[in-house]
């Protein structure tokens, strides 16, 4: 049975999460404008960095806040993707494995994109 667009576009959103390099949490993210792919992102290390799966994380054990971490999020890492090509993300819909966190929500907004759908919610 052909899956639908949603179902289609949250099984890339995985697929892509399965490329991150982060220790607690797998995150994949697809932009697309008009059923077509924009751009894709998954969380981990800056461009250059060491990976957490290399080297262990560096956010210390029970560290609350997002600063702690050392990883750019599934959903700026699409965003900057896009950007580097040149690629207009206004009024796109992400399709993402969880739930945007707080400021990836004001990223998102300011970034003009105009659905949100996610898989499962930000812990």
């Amino acid at each position: 049975m052909r899956p639908d667009k949603d179902v289609y576009f949250f099984n890339i959103a995985k697929i892509v999460a399965s490329r991150s390099t982060c220790l607690h949490r797998q995150v994949g993210a697809v932009l697309v404008i008009n059923n077509q792919i924009i751009a894709t992102g998954y969380n981990g290390s800056p461009t250059g960095d060491p990976h957490c799966l290399d080297t262990g994380c560096s956010k210390p054990e029970h560290a609350t806040r997002f600063e702690d971490c050392k990883a750019v999020h599934a959903e700026v890492n699409a965003i900057i993707q896009a950007a580097r090509h040149g690629t207009s993300i206004e009024g796109a819909t992400l399709y993402c494995t969880h739930a945007p966190c707080v400021i990836c929500q004001r990223i998102l907004k300011n970034a003009m994109i105009t659905d949100i759908k996610f898989l499962e919610n930000y812990a």
